[in-house]
Formats: C-alpha cells, structure tokens, sequence
C-alpha cells in the first residue's frame, strides 16, 4: 500500500508518499486548483503511483484540497499539520507554521491538539510578505534572508502589507542599503509571528513549518522575540503533506 498526503497551499503544493515507496515534492500552486491536483496526479504517475488504485490511499488537506476530486478523504489543516510536526518533533511541542497565505500556532501535548491559532486576515505576518518584498528588492526569498543577515533592521511599522510595501518603496527611494531594508522586513514579519505566539502558552520544544522553515536566520530572530529556542527542519515545508500522509494510513486500518 502507497499513502499519499497533499497539501495544496495558497503558493506552493507539497506531495509525500508514504507506504511501498517513499517520495515527496513539491510545485508551484497555480491560479486553477483542479488544474495544480491534475499536475500532482500527471506527477505521481510519472513516478509509477496510479491514485485511482485499490491500494492507495490520499489525503487532502491545504486552501486547494477540494479541488483534489481523487482524494479518498479531505482533512483540516490544523489536523495534519499537528500530525506532521509530532512526526518531525515528538508528542510534546509547539508548532510555528509561517505558511504563504496564513499563520498557524499550534500546540501539542501527549500527542493531541491541546490549543492553536491561526492567523489568516492579513499577509503581512505571513511568507506571502516577504516573497512581495524579496520581489520588490529583486531578489529571491532566500537571497532576502543572507542580505538581511548582513544588514542592520531599519524599522517597518505599517500593520498592513500595501502600505509595509510603500514604507520599503520610500526606502529604496532615500538610497537606503538594500541589507538594511532586507533586514527590516524579516524584523517585521518574525515580530507579527511573535505577537501571534505569545497570544498562546509556548509548549515543549518548538519547531518552524512552512516555506520559511529552512531559514536558520529567520528562527534565529523569531527565538530572540519569543524567548524560546525554535528549530529548524529541512523538511518542515512538507509538514501538512506529511500529516496527511500518515493519517491516510492511519484511519484506513
């Protein structure tokens, strides 16, 4: 048996393969979310997985998980991201996911969903902010991370992303470092993550999911804010996927 967990977000769609064979990737979320599901299913394939075989099994979770029509079950966000980050971090913890469209704070103890938060009325604390001004700046995402570790932060106050941007614009305009700016933004972005934070009881350890997880830099100044060590993982990105994953074989036993 194959389990296949999808988590099609808001900018990018994460696929693991659990089971049998043991996979993941990832693509671009497009603008037609039945569109990026045919993709995912074209890839799979491609690979040698048919998702409309008696012996697998997906699970869809993520903005985009209806659009999955060969989805054997569609599961909440908040519940496959907290089964995945206890795959990643154990029983106990608190996970901190910086997704493109949302912020999610999600507690775990004894293995079960104990309290969390979700931040999903404005981008400017989410990883949609900086890939706007990493774009503005002409420079990628991770590009933005190793100008902003070489700068000082210079202030961005603006609580919404429209008017933050035109704060970065005046900069550029008063020849401001791009370091500096760079700097300022990632300041910006980890002290609305914070803020979220701290609205709830830090719990265990605490690791960081989501496009932004990889960025040692970006954990280092969130950590700073709330007081508290936040891990990285290389695999942190796929934690919804991989929740998804593991619930597809869980609750088809």
């Amino acid at each position: 048996m194959d389990y296949i967990g999808i988590d099609i977000g808001s900018t990018a769609s994460k696929v693991v393969v659990k089971g049998d064979r043991q996979m993941k990737f990832v693509l671009p979320t497009g603008w037609n979310g039945k569109e990026t599901a045919q993709l995912i299913r074209e890839r799979l394939k491609e690979k040698g997985i048919d998702v409309i075989s008696e012996d697998i099994k997906v699970v869809a979770t993520g903005y985009g998980s209806i659009a999955v029509d060969f989805a054997d079950k569609i599961i909440t966000e908040i519940t496959c991201h907290a089964r995945g980050g206890r795959e990643l971090k154990g029983d106990n913890c608190t996970i901190i996911d910086v997704g493109g469209q949302d912020t999610k704070i999600i507690i775990l103890e004894n293995g079960i969903v104990k309290d969390f938060i979700m931040n999903d009325k404005c981008s400017a604390g989410t990883g949609k902010f900086l890939e706007i001004m990493a774009n503005r700046l002409g420079v990628t995402l991770d590009e933005l991370f190793v100008m902003a570790e070489q700068g000082k932060a210079i202030p961005i106050n603006s609580l919404c992303t429209v008017f933050a941007e035109s704060e970065v614009i005046k900069y550029i305009g008063e020849g401001r470092k791009k370091e500096d700016i760079a700097a300022g933004t990632v300041d910006s972005v980890a002290s609305k993550v914070a803020q979220l934070t701290m609205r709830k009881q830090v719990f265990g350890d605490t690791i960081l999911t989501g496009g932004i997880s990889h960025s040692k830099y970006f954990a280092a100044r969130l950590s700073q804010k709330i007081g508290k060590t936040v891990e990285t993982t290389e695999t942190g990105r796929y934690a919804g996927a991989l929740g998804a994953a593991l619930l597809a074989k869980e609750k088809s036993v």
